[in-house]
């Protein structure tokens, strides 16, 4: 069903006395610009999660001034303070059993280390492991370690570390998302304390992105737990790490706090300049707008629409960058009306992506045609052009009428007198424009829609159950450089997984997979993958919307951001705090 103005009730009443104070609705002051980053990957990417809760805007200036922070209270750190809004809490700590965006950059830039690094040209350069070298046959990686550094309880962190890290990673009782990107690894042999080698099970071409993105784990913490037990142990929400920053303090659905690490090495970049940083849970968009304007947030992704109002307030910039995340219509294809891909495709053929993106988002983002972004290496020729993405609603209507679907006077399709419906499920408390559009454009196909709003934890459930109870959802789907996303969602090896949305899972794409993987030359892994997104748009089993683009508001009082396909957290180490807000 279609829903009314709540949303938009609520944004004005947080807008009207701020267009008092901005000025009147029009082009932002000269001298307010929208920044421009080459490159990006964004966990709050164009669009913003539904609301939880409205009241965490004052969690911001409470902590800057230690007034209200439990553990926290105090005098402000030296370095200052920042505090970033997260559009849900960080399900875990624990890198090996979460997929939420923002925790995977909490845990790779402030909490805990990785053995390599992607530079700002996504080059792999050192990081943990201080220099690496490769076998005659290129089977075997000797990494050497930095002797220095060690876990916030003092223990050393060595090369037992990561191999017990790798380890957890590939048991399939952890059932890790990551699991199988570390099938290229034979075994993992520990030679002492700073020098380890990583034996393949074939040559490789390069680093594997997963020494990348895959943060080591504290061995001597975590070896007595059930790996089956990760996502329940303590860890999860009171994590020890080695990171350039220190957990502090968590509030179950409200903030996470974390300290610098004046001990971090210096061979590793030393301690970050910033204090304190705070990961405030702020899920409604007109909140993370007001707490930007107020001064309780720094950084929070912003909804498109808002873009402009950030833009008028001489204190707030807006950072806007093209991302891997990507939004998408999941069928549930092992049920009617689903269960037949000619329905699949016409759904996919009515929708119009360009109005999608024009409307719900303000041209942030880029219609879909595939399931990789076009500006991505690996993206299939072909599937991201204008006859890809745009509308074809007669194609549709031929589909419908294959499949059996006649179109009757009142203007809704039956098949043996049963209407074509179904209940596409979302995560909302809002309008959900996306969602309006989709069913508006459903509609005039002679399909009924009904909308069902659901809170975060509960959708994830429903995503995430075995059997498939749904007959399709619209999710963002956080990616990486890799395309590791990919194969959780598809890939036969990871059946049940976090990802395993669709539970669609075919021999044709298992052995595609099972070749990026294996992959000695970069050109083969284009060529399988170019197979999995080819075999994706045949088969339908998701419907890709769009490409999102990131949009952040930040206060002009911090310095050394910057955004790109690292994530919003990767220059984290460089921020700066200004006691008064820069100049434009």
């Amino acid at each position: 069903m279609p829903f009314g103005p709540a949303t938009s009730t609520a944004f004005a009443r947080v807008v009207a006395p701020l267009e008092a104070r901005l000025g009147a609705p029009g082009r932002a002051p000269a001298g307010t610009p929208t920044l421009e980053c080459p490159r990006a990957r964004g966990a709050t990417a164009a669009r913003s999660a539904p609301s939880t809760a409205l009241t965490l805007l004052a969690v911001g200036a409470a902590c800057l001034t230690g007034g209200g922070c439990g553990q926290a209270a105090g005098a402000a750190p030296a370095g200052g303070t920042v505090v970033v809004a997260s559009g849900a809490d960080l399900e875990s700590a624990n890198p090996l059993v979460t997929v939420h965006p923002m925790a995977r950059q909490v845990q790779r830039f402030a909490l805990f280390v990785t053995l390599a690094r992607y530079d700002s040209a996504l080059r792999p350069v050192p990081y943990f492991a201080r220099a690496w070298r490769w076998s005659g046959d290129r089977r075997t990686i000797t990494l050497a370690l930095d002797p220095t550094l060690r876990w916030h309880d003092g223990r050393a962190t060595t090369a037992h570390d990561v191999a017990f890290t790798l380890d957890a990673a590939r048991d399939p009782e952890t059932a890790s998302p990551r699991g199988a990107d570390l099938g290229w690894l034979a075994r993992v042999d520990v030679a002492d304390d700073t020098t380890l080698r990583l034996v393949a099970r074939q040559p490789l071409a390069d680093l594997p992105s997963i020494l990348c993105e895959l943060p080591i784990l504290p061995a001597h913490r975590l070896a007595t737990v059930p790996r089956g037990d990760f996502r329940r142990d303590r860890f999860a929400t009171e994590p020890l790490g080695n990171g350039p920053f220190r957990f502090r303090e968590r509030r179950a659905g409200e903030r996470w706090i974390f300290d610098r690490n004046d001990d971090f090495p210096a061979t590793m970049g030393g301690p970050p300049h910033v204090g304190r940083l705070i990961v405030a849970v702020v899920d409604e968009p007109t909140t993370k707008f007001a707490g930007l304007v107020s001064g309780d947030l720094d950084v929070a992704g912003i909804s498109p629409g808002m873009a402009s109002l950030v833009q008028r307030d001489p204190t707030l910039a807006v950072l806007s960058y093209p991302a891997t995340f990507s939004y998408a219509l999941v069928f549930n294809s092992a049920r009617p009306p689903f269960d037949d891909v000619r329905v699949r495709r016409a759904v996919s053929a009515a929708i119009d992506r360009g109005r999608i993106v024009q409307v719900a988002l303000a041209g942030f983002g880029t219609p879909a045609g595939g399931a990789v972004p076009p500006a991505h290496p690996f993206a299939a020729d072909g599937l991201g052009d204008a006859a890809a993405v745009g509308r074809d609603e007669r194609a549709a209507a031929r589909a419908l009428e294959d499949a059996g679907w006649r179109l009757g006077a009142d203007g809704r399709r039956r098949r043996n007198g049963d209407p074509l419906q179904f209940t596409l499920l979302t995560v909302g408390s809002g309008d959900n424009a996306l969602e309006q559009l989709v069913q508006g454009d459903l509609r005039r196909l002679g399909v009924t829609v009904e909308i069902r709003q659901m809170e975060l934890g509960a959708f994830l459930s429903e995503a995430r159950a075995v059997p498939k109870r749904f007959d399709a959802l619209v999710t963002g789907i956080p990616g990486d450089l890799s395309l590791a996303h990919l194969a959780g969602m598809f890939d036969g090896a990871q059946r049940g997984g976090a990802l395993d949305y669709a539970d669609f899972h075919e021999a044709v794409l298992d052995t595609a997979f099972a070749a990026a993987r294996a992959a000695t030359t970069t050109e083969g892994a284009r060529d399988a993958w170019h197979v999995v997104q080819r075999q994706l748009a045949d088969r339908m089993p998701v419907a890709w919307l769009y490409h999102a683009r990131g949009v952040q508001g930040i206060r002009r009082r911090l310095g050394g951001v910057r955004m790109d396909l690292r994530g919003e957290l990767a220059t984290l180490a460089e921020w700066t705090v200004s006691p008064a807000p820069r100049a434009p």
